[in-house]
This record gives C-alpha cells, structure tokens and sequence, in this order.
C-alpha cells in the first residue's frame, strides 16, 4: 500500500499534473499500457469537470486492497454547485455546457466501479476504482 496522494485542482495546469500524478502512482501499483492510459484518462475528465464547473477541488489517490487483487481508488472532490440531476449528468451527449457531454459517461465506462453524490449548492464527490487484472 502506499500513501495517498492529494492533487489540488484549480486550473488547466492542475489538470495535467494529477494527469501525471496518477499515472506515476498507479505505475508503483502495477498497471501498465492501456491501463494506465485508462486511469490516466478518468483523472483528467474528473479534474476538468472541477476547473469547468466548480473551479477548484482535489483528486486523491490511493491504493487499495480486496480479495488480494490490488487498485487503485481514484476521488474526485470539489464543493463548487454540485449537479442538479446525476441521472441526466450521466447521459451520453447530455452536457450543462455546451461539450460533447463525454465527460462522466465515458470516464464510467473505463473504470471498474463508479459512485458520484452530489448535493447542490454544497459540492460533488465522484469516486472511481480500476482493479489489476
């Protein structure tokens, strides 16, 4: 196991370094190639929708344990004006912005397991894991 790392999001920028940060940490469990392009993907999608629409937040990394099979378990946390309807956020093609609407159908799609709660007005946490396979 080793430590969590925290990566505070507040620009662009921020989103390439948690970009790089997750691929470096995730690397130290064993992914490789595809995989940790997959993870390296959902960290950035996760980390721009904090600079797009709550302006700052933090990913976390961290290693995790079940079963003896090893992951990573990646949390996107920002208390921007959390997302009215989840259900339609999670649509294909739906987007508040004006974007493609990828964003957290996609990122679902490239994880093993996927949680967002969100409460307007107070923020969102979305948590994602990818397991070694």
């Amino acid at each position: 196991m080793y430590d969590n790392q925290s990566v505070p999001i507040k620009s662009d920028r921020d989103i390439v370094i948690a970009r790089q940060h997750g691929r470096t940490y995730a690397s130290k469990i064993g992914f490789t190639g595809g995989d940790l392009t997959l993870i390296a993907t959902a960290i950035s999608e996760l980390a721009r929708n904090i600079v797009e629409y709550a302006k700052q937040g933090e990913i976390v990394l961290s290693s995790i344990q079940q079963g003896g099979q090893a992951g990573i378990c990646i949390v996107a946390r920002d208390e921007g004006p959390g997302i009215v309807d989840i259900v339609q956020a999670m649509e294909d093609g739906y987007s508040s912005r004006r974007s493609l609407g990828l964003g957290l159908p996609g990122t679902k799609r490239i994880v093993d397991e996927f949680e967002i709660v969100s409460n307007s007005g107070k923020g969102t946490t979305v948590t994602v894991k990818k397991w070694l396979r």
